[in-house]
């Protein structure tokens, strides 16, 4: 898998872009200045993001599989430490499916009836492979989708759900918040480790 350099991360105009950034040079990036992106995010070949008025937000440690799509004029939020496995579509925008109003945006707006709202991947949250995330959905915290759901309405915090509407089938443990602790804990003190010798590193002469 191929991914952007620094420079062409730059040339994208992405509205924020933190360290250790890999967007594969095969992903598709649509109104980049409305996305802005964390620390440590990795997004591979043949995803799609196409950011809309209320924009794509993506923290930190997140991981975005192949064929995977971020696509709406809401806001898209994908929160610390979550993941969307392959081929997982999440829409902040829809079409009337009633037949009251045409539907797809080679049709004028007047003439379609396309509802706007935000989703929200919280904090290790996981979808898995196939799913689908429509609009004014949030799943909170820790909450685990098995892959082929559909998932059209919002999901409680360490629920595990699947299913065609997605229901609760069960519950996810919580031990990855204490791995979460210990991981942060750790990467700080790494952090410590080479500022500290950055430090100590005597200057050369010119």
């Amino acid at each position: 898998m191929s991914f952007h350099s620094n420079q062409e991360l730059a040339d994208l105009g992405l509205g924020a872009c933190g360290d250790d950034v890999q967007i594969s040079t095969k992903a598709s990036i649509h109104n980049a200045k409305n996305i802005r992106i964390g620390n440590h995010v990795r997004i591979d070949d043949f995803c799609v993001l196409s950011a809309g008025e209320g924009g794509i937000e993506i923290g930190n440690f997140i991981h975005v599989a192949v064929f995977s799509s971020l696509i709406g004029a809401g806001r898209i939020t994908l929160q610390d430490f979550c993941g969307l496995a392959s081929h997982t579509s999440v829409y902040s925008s829809n079409d009337d499916y009633s037949g009251v109003h045409m539907t797809n945006p080679t049709v004028p707006q007047e003439f379609t009836g396309v509802t706007h709202a935000p989703v929200t991947i919280g904090r290790h949250a996981i979808v898995g492979a196939g799913s689908v995330v429509l609009p004014d959905v949030i799943l909170e915290e820790g909450v685990a989708v098995g892959a082929l759901s559909l998932v059209n309405r919002s999901c409680q915090a360490f629920g595990v759900y699947a299913g065609r509407p997605a229901r609760r089938i069960g519950n996810r443990k919580r031990d990855l918040l204490e791995l979460e602790s210990l991981f942060l804990r750790q990467t700080a003190a790494r952090r410590q480790e080479i500022v500290r010798g950055t430090r100590a590193t005597p200057k050369t002469a010119p």
